[in-house]
């Protein structure tokens, strides 16, 4: 007998699904077994057929169908018998009643049995007691097993079951299968055996079983080992596509790395190379300027002089005109022994060369080379050195170019530039074309170099927009470079620059949550920590501490990170704008149109309104900025205005005129001597207004390089840095008019 503490039966072993049809999803009916070892009702099988052949559900291999249709494909017993032993599991409800005795209707000729309370397992009959006591006395069942019906249906006796179970002949209702014709390999009942296979050799099953029991085994063994194969090639594919993922994003790494070093050194490059450029044209123009006043003096001089012998000459008498002609002759022959060309030095023009191939580690994708222009008497004298190759000057590298090609002549007057001509102008027309080219003709040296004998200090000689008169700022390029870190995990974002210890730089990363340190040079010094979850968005630097604005609060945090205090604003502006006031000592916010104020300690030490209270709700400074003179400057995007207040908060000067080009405007910095510098973002411009607040003209335009800048802030009150939209960070030196 089964012990009733067996943990776990035959039924329970099988998956619940195994006794399903994978097509009707139902209980399997006379079920049939393809080729490919899968088993399906017959009549699921017949509505899938498709002529000739039918294709497996789940390993859609095709198998071709018998003559004799899909009843001809193999009977699968070891379900059925499986099948048995569920619906007689389920056969009655213990809980309903017991099920009927089935020897009872036969022995005592009455319609219904006896409550069954045993179960016949050989002949698969539910016995009442008393026919239970009966079948294991007479001679023919006392073999049998009988056991108790509640722990048969509890699945105590599934093992034993199905020892005894009996496969019935589909042929013989009622005939165990008993037989295996060797022949045919067909199962056989008695009755099958006598009548067409009477002649083969048959034998029993169990014989029959284990003369070809080895051979399925060793099969079994094979495919096993084919499995444990499988099993291992699978394994070593996981393991090299994880080894080939992991490369790829080490690979992609290396080459985020990689481009972005070869960026870094490009827009450097580029930055240079303008430098130079600027630093060329200034020199250029300071030169022709100087050539321009020498020719215009003696043209003046020379025009009075023939202007007064021409007088004495048409209007003077004849003693008049010989009293005065030895002084006349003097000077006019003096003035024509005086050479009309003082000086003229070559112009070098330049001229921008491409050098895709040469991206080595230095990254030469650009230089600029140089042609010289001479005027015509110095082209006819120094014609056979021009001829034979390209004169060479203290410019770097010199290389020289085929006579003849076509250039670029720097800009006119205006500012645009003009295409060169290759005619020569006359003789007659030497003098006027020199006058208004500077000194420059169509006659041309090709020169190469880096412009390292320049050491003039570039400035934007070429804006027309800058005051000429030399009274106002001009702008100096200083050096050019990214934001972005590797380890950051999105394109930067800058909303807050401020000056932070000798010649450094705090950058405000709303993107990437960080408050990150460059020199004024481009070198990244690290980060200054921030509490976790705070975007910085406006930043200032104090005296031993670093404040800034994140949401609607207000931090103010050590450089090591630690917060000291923090205090809450007003939720009704989307940015507050932060700035320190003259000696390091106190912070400035921008709150809902006003201004508060608070020391080291975080108290608040004033607050006032720009405009006084008749401004209440008119103002919006979304950026704020203090001069070192104690005023406040700050972008009024309720006004359209730049409102310069006194630290009371009264105001000193207002500017929204046409300078702003319809624009609202942008970030601010003050200089050492209270010049305003306003960024305007939508015309790639920062102009610059007087400490009261009168515009004055341009000082960075998008020739200087500047595409979208964001925001600014003023270093040791002569560098300005400049962020833009992509997270480059350019930086000018501010030339004062008295430096």
């Amino acid at each position: 007998m089964v012990s009733q503490g067996s943990p776990t039966s035959l039924l329970e072993a099988l998956s619940s699904d195994f006794l399903a049809c994978k097509i009707c999803l139902e209980q399997l009916h006379t079920p049939k077994t393809l080729p490919c070892l899968h088993t399906y009702c017959q009549d699921c099988l017949a509505q899938l057929a498709e002529g000739s052949h039918v294709r497996c559900p789940e390993c859609r291999e095709t198998v071709p169908v018998p003559p004799a249709g899909v009843a001809a494909f193999k009977t699968n017993f070891f379900v059925n018998g499986l099948l048995d032993l569920v619906k007689a599991r389920a056969c009655g409800d213990l809980r309903a009643g017991k099920p009927a005795c089935a020897l009872c209707p036969l022995v005592g000729g009455t319609s219904a049995g006896g409550p069954a309370t045993a179960r016949c397992l050989d002949c698969a009959d539910d016995l009442c007691q008393a026919c239970a006591d009966g079948h294991r006395c007479t001679r023919q069942t006392h073999t049998h097993r009988v056991v108790d019906l509640v722990g048969y249906r509890a699945g105590w006796y599934d093992e034993e079951a199905r020892e005894r179970q009996a496969a019935q002949c589909p042929q013989h209702p009622g005939e165990a299968l008993r037989f295996l014709c060797q022949p045919c390999s067909q199962l056989l009942c008695r009755e099958c055996r006598l009548d067409p296979h009477l002649d083969h050799p048959c034998l029993p099953l169990a014989e029959a079983v284990r003369a070809r029991r080895p051979g399925l085994e060793e099969l079994l063994a094979g495919v096993d080992s084919n499995l444990a194969e499988l099993e291992a090639t699978r394994v070593v594919e996981k393991e090299a596509l994880a080894r080939l993922r992991e490369q790829a994003a080490r690979v992609g790494t290396q080459v985020e790395e990689a481009a972005e070093g070869v960026l870094r050194a490009l827009l450097a490059q580029k930055q240079e190379v303008l430098g130079q450029l600027r630093a060329h044209v200034e020199a250029a123009e300071e030169a022709a300027r100087e050539r321009l006043a020498r020719l215009e003096d003696r043209e003046q001089v020379a025009r009075a002089a023939a202007a007064f012998a021409r007088r004495v000459l048409n209007l003077g008498r004849e003693a008049e005109i010989l009293s005065l002609e030895g002084a006349i002759t003097q000077r006019l022959q003096q003035l024509q022994g005086c050479p009309w060309t003082p000086g003229l030095a070559p112009c070098l023009l330049p001229q921008l060369e491409l050098h895709p191939g040469f991206l080595d580690k230095n990254c030469h994708l650009l230089r600029l080379s140089f042609e010289e222009q001479q005027t015509e008497k110095d082209g006819g004298k120094d014609g056979a050195a021009t001829q034979g190759g390209a004169e060479t000057w203290n410019q770097g590298e010199v290389g020289a170019k085929p006579e003849g090609q076509s250039g670029v002549q720097p800009p006119c007057r205006d500012g645009s530039p003009t295409l060169k001509e290759d005619k020569a102008q006359s003789p007659q027309e030497d003098t006027g074309a020199l006058l208004e080219s500077g000194g420059r003709s169509n006659k041309k040296k090709k020169f190469k170099g880096r412009c390292k004998s320049i050491t003039r200090e570039p400035r934007a000689a070429l804006e027309p927009n800058l005051d000429s008169s030399g009274l106002l700022p001009r702008p100096i390029f200083y050096c050019s470079f990214p934001t972005r870190m590797p380890g950051d995990k999105r394109s930067p974002r800058i909303t807050g620059l401020c000056p932070f210890g000798p010649r450094e730089i705090l950058v405000a990363d709303e993107q990437n949550k960080a408050l990150k340190r460059f020199s004024l040079n481009g070198d990244y010094k690290g980060l200054v920590p921030v509490p976790d979850g705070c975007s910085p968005c406006s930043v200032a630097s104090l005296q031993s501490a670093v404040a800034f604005s994140a949401g609607a609060r207000l931090y103010l945090i050590s450089p090591s990170g630690e917060v000291q205090w923090r205090r809450a604003l007003s939720l009704g502006q989307a940015s507050h704008a932060v700035t320190v006031l003259p000696g390091g000592d106190r912070v400035a916010v921008s709150v809902a149109g006003h201004v508060e104020v608070y020391n080291m300690e975080g108290s608040l030490a004033t607050r006032f309104i720009p405009g006084g209270k008749a401004s209440r709700g008119q103002r919006a400074l979304v950026f704020l900025t203090a001069s070192p003179q104690g005023n406040f400057v700050g972008s009024d995007w309720q006004q359209n205005s730049v409102v310069v207040c006194d630290g009371l908060g009264q105001v000193i000067g207002e500017y929204k005129g046409p300078g702003l080009h319809g624009c609202q405007p942008g970030s601010l910095s003050v200089d050492k001597n209270g010049y305003i510098f306003l960024t305007i973002r939508e015309v790639n411009k920062v102009v610059i207004l007087d400490p009261k607040g009168s515009l004055l003209g341009d000082f960075l335009t998008a020739f200087h390089g500047l595409e979208k800048p964001r925001v600014t802030t003023m270093v040791d009150g002569r560098y300005l840095v400049v962020s833009l939209s992509n997270g480059t960070i350019h930086v000018f030196r501010v030339r004062s008019p008295d430096s």
